[in-house]
C-alpha cells in the first residue's frame, strides 16, 4: 500500500478551494506514489485553485519526480458566473475575469511543496500539442464538455507511459449526471474499449487505468 501523504499534505489540501472529496483525493495519491515509481513526470488537466495539485506535488515528492498543473486559470463551464460552480472570490476584480492562479500559488505555498510542482498556464490542447515527452500519471479533470474532455484525453492520453497511469474524475454513468460527468464518462469508456488501457481501481467518480497495450 503506498504511504499516505502526512498530516500537513492533508490539511493543505482539505483548506484548498476544490471539488475533490478526501477518499478520492487519497485514491489519487496512492496511484500518483504508485506512477512515480517509473521515474517520469506526473501530470494533471485541471488545476483550479491546487487541491488535487496538492496530493499530486507530494507523491511526486516522495518519487523524486515533477509533477506538472496545467490550466489556463479562467475556469471552465461551470466555474462561470450565474452557474452551481461559480466562486465570486476567484473573479479578478481588475479585468472582470476568473483567475485562480494566485489562489493555486498560495495553496501550493502554504503546503509546502512549490518546489515539486511545474504550472504549465494556457489551454490543454495548445500545451499538448507541444508536448513530446513520456509522463507517468496522466489526471484528466479539466472542462467537462465533450469538445474540452475529448481534447484532453486526445492530447494527453498518447503519452502515458508503458505501465503508466491515466486517472479520470467525475466518471458518473447516470444521464442525469449530463453536465458534470457525462464526459468524462466518455472518455473513459473509449479509453477502456481502445484496448490501450486497463481498469485498474475506482474509487467514487475517480477511475484509475493502466497502459497495457499501444494507441488510445
Amino acid at each position: 500500500m503506498p504511504p499516505a501523504p502526512p498530516p500537513e499534505t492533508l490539511a493543505a489540501f482539505e483548506a484548498a478551494k476544490g471539488f475533490m472529496p478526501p477518499d478520492e483525493g487519497l485514491a489519487l495519491h496512492a496511484a500518483a506514489v504508485e506512477a512515480g515509481q517509473l521515474g517520469l513526470p506526473l501530470l494533471e488537466i485541471g488545476t483550479y485553485c491546487g487541491r488535487s495539485t496538492v496530493l499530486l506535488a507530494d507523491a511526486a515528492r516522495q518519487s523524486g519526480v515533477s509533477a506538472l498543473t496545467v490550466d489556463h486559470h479562467r475556469g471552465s463551464e461551470e466555474q462561470q458566473p450565474g452557474w452551481e460552480y461559480h466562486d465570486p472570490e476567484t473573479v479578478d476584480p481588475e479585468v472582470g475575469l476568473m483567475d485562480t492562479l494566485p489562489a493555486f500559488r498560495r495553496t501550493l505555498h502554504r503546503a509546502g511543496l512549490e518546489e515539486h510542482v511545474v504550472a504549465l498556464v494556457g489551454r490543454s490542447p495548445r500545451i499538448a500539442a507541444l508536448w513530446n515527452s513520456p509522463l507517468g500519471l496522466v489526471f484528466i479533470d479539466g472542462g467537462h464538455t465533450d469538445e474540452h474532455a475529448g481534447a484532453d484525453y486526445e492530447g494527453w492520453a498518447p503519452h502515458v507511459a508503458e505501465g503508466g497511469l491515466l486517472a479520470v474524475h467525475d466518471v458518473f454513468p447516470d444521464p442525469v449526471d449530463e453536465f458534470t460527468g457525462q464526459a468524462p464518462y466518455r472518455i473513459w469508456r473509449r479509453a477502456l474499449a481502445s484496448g490501450a488501457f486497463t481498469e485498474t481501481s475506482a474509487h467514487g467518480s475517480l477511475r484509475v487505468l493502466r497502459r497495457t497495450g499501444t494507441g488510445i
